[in-house]
């Protein structure tokens, strides 16, 4: 095994949900239960569910006479209460831990509640900067997310790289500029990207530069 320097950067971005921590299971119990009560094909519909607002996943659907704003509050009121099962992944403690504060945010597709709700059960603690649903316009694929992240820390957001684990959030991350780190660890199928990727983050280590800039070092077998 040996260790390979890679760029130096401003700052790291971070989806949450599936780069942070697994909330899969929980999740999924949750989407499941909602697309029954509307006719929908659980098996087809799950593998749309991630790294997107939830309102967006239910307008894609094209229910007639719905109300958006009782079905995405159906949603998240069960995924308050469904943590079950919701983890860190393998070595993002640590490697959070080695992280100046202002030196990274997260930008995930949930709402600031369930966010914050789904750190505390993985025992993630909240970096100052984070950028939620109710933040952004246009959610993931659009790097808008990523974007403000970047600005609330005062860098840009080609000079950051972004951890990301599902093709919206990739998407956003390559449209905001940046480079991005796929983390794999709840990938059930294997991801076709042109981007480095990890399974956790026990494969990564950090060495802080002067002035604050940010090398990953990644190892590879």
């Amino acid at each position: 095994m040996k260790t390979i320097a890679e760029k130096t950067y401003a700052a790291f971005l971070f989806d949450m949900d599936g780069t942070l921590l697994s909330s899969i299971a929980a999740a999924e119990r949750v989407w499941s239960a909602w697309a029954r009560r509307h006719g929908i094909d659980v098996e087809r519909f799950l593998p749309t569910i991630h790294g997107v607002r939830a309102a967006d996943t239910i307008r894609r659907q094209n229910l007639r006479d719905i109300d958006l704003a009782a079905e995405v509050a159906w949603v998240e009121r069960g995924e308050l209460e469904d943590v079950e099962g919701v983890v860190a992944i393998d070595g993002v403690l640590d490697f959070l831990r080695s992280l100046p504060p202002k030196r990274w945010a997260i930008v995930t597709s949930a709402t600031l509640e369930l966010a914050t709700r789904r750190l505390e059960a993985a025992g993630i603690a909240r970096p100052p900067v984070m950028v939620t649903a109710e933040d952004v316009v246009r959610g993931k694929p659009h790097p808008d997310g990523f974007l403000a992240a970047a600005e609330r820390l005062g860098v840009a957001a080609a000079d950051c790289l972004i951890f990301e684990d599902a093709p919206a959030g990739i998407a956003a991350a390559e449209a905001a500029g940046a480079d991005v780190m796929v983390i794999t660890a709840t990938h059930q199928h294997r991801l076709e990207t042109p981007h480095k990727s990890v399974p956790h983050y026990d494969h990564l280590q950090l060495r802080v530069e002067n002035g604050g800039q940010l090398t990953l070092l990644m190892q590879e077998t």
